[in-house]
């Protein structure tokens, strides 16, 4: 049995039952090259990610292998806002309000939430094309930072994660990491998490005061045919996780200690999470279902760029 904290004891067990799920008139079920390249070849109708919340209480995620981009009311009635010929695998949300997707074709986007264009902010570094953007997450100061995952893994770690400074320099503050995904900057702009996962962990550096990350080292890890996925973290400073393949979302203390784990009420792969602002109420995407899970955990979600 893994030890999950220095107390021996198994974390606390949270039902997290199914908000909603993509409405059937979405799902059509086709083959595209993503499903060959990631799924086997499968037919899926749909590979739900990235929530993330706006301030008028909308919940938008992205359907990744059909490009795409849905946003979810209040009232959990589903709105298809874009399709376009690339791969959206998160978003964020600025706070001017603008919808930023890390696209893993296209890169970086923008989409403007009144008139829905989307319009490339970052298309390549210096000429070269990035390996396959997976993840974004905005910092309290406006820095956008994002992972650049492509196919690296253990065979191949050569994952990036990088750092696009608000006024429009560009750093690549990580390097050599197996399949770099989900990734978090805590309240004090101090240390950053990132999800490792075809090395099933959770990578943690500090950030020094040039902006440098250093000293990257393993904050938990854990097992599975995949690994974690999408990160969030609360005013107290637990950070949840998603996996990729235990079925559920686990919850870390600040010393890396498991307390809670969510137990997904549909299927195995849950892919992403994000609080509900100002709130404890946790939303997890369910991808092998086409779903969007929620419960509620011990403290509210960190402030969001997006919501300051």
């Amino acid at each position: 049995m893994p030890i999950w904290n220095m107390s021996f004891t198994p974390p606390e067990v949270i039902e997290a039952p199914v908000l909603t799920r993509l409405p059937d008139e979405f799902r059509k079920p086709r083959r595209t090259d993503w499903t060959d390249a990631n799924k086997g070849g499968h037919i899926i109708d749909s590979f739900l990610e990235g929530p993330a919340f706006d301030r008028e209480g909308n919940l938008y995620v992205v359907d990744i292998p059909y490009g795409r981009i849905f946003r979810i009311s209040p009232q959990l009635q589903w709105t298809q806002v874009a399709e376009y010929g690339g791969w959206p695998n998160g978003i964020a949300i600025h706070k001017d309000g603008g919808v930023w997707i890390a696209d893993y074709r296209q890169g970086i986007l923008r989409m403007d939430p009144k008139t829905l264009a989307i319009e490339t902010v970052l298309g390549h570094r210096n000429s070269e094309s990035f390996k396959g953007i997976n993840d974004l997450t905005f910092d309290g100061e406006g820095n956008l930072w994002f992972t650049d995952q492509g196919q690296s893994g253990l065979h191949d770690p050569t994952g990036r994660v990088y750092r696009l400074r608000a006024n429009g320099q560009l750093d690549c503050v990580v390097h050599g990491v197996p399949s770099p995904n989900g990734l978090v900057v805590d309240d004090a702009r101090k240390a950053l998490f990132v999800a490792a996962t075809r090395a099933n962990a959770v990578w943690r550096g500090p950030i020094q005061t040039s902006g440098s990350v250093t000293k990257m080292a393993a904050f938990q890890t854990f097992f599975g045919t995949s690994g974690p996925d999408g990160l969030a973290l609360d005013v107290e400073g637990r950070l949840c996780m998603a996996h990729g393949s235990l079925a559920g979302t686990f919850v870390m203390n600040a010393r890396g200690e498991v307390t809670h784990f969510l137990r997904s009420s549909a299927g195995s792969m849950v892919t992403n999470v994000a609080y509900r602002p100002a709130t404890a109420q946790l939303v997890i995407t369910e991808s092998e279902s086409g779903s969007v899970l929620q419960a509620t955990l011990p403290a509210a979600g960190l402030a969001l760029y997006s919501h300051t």
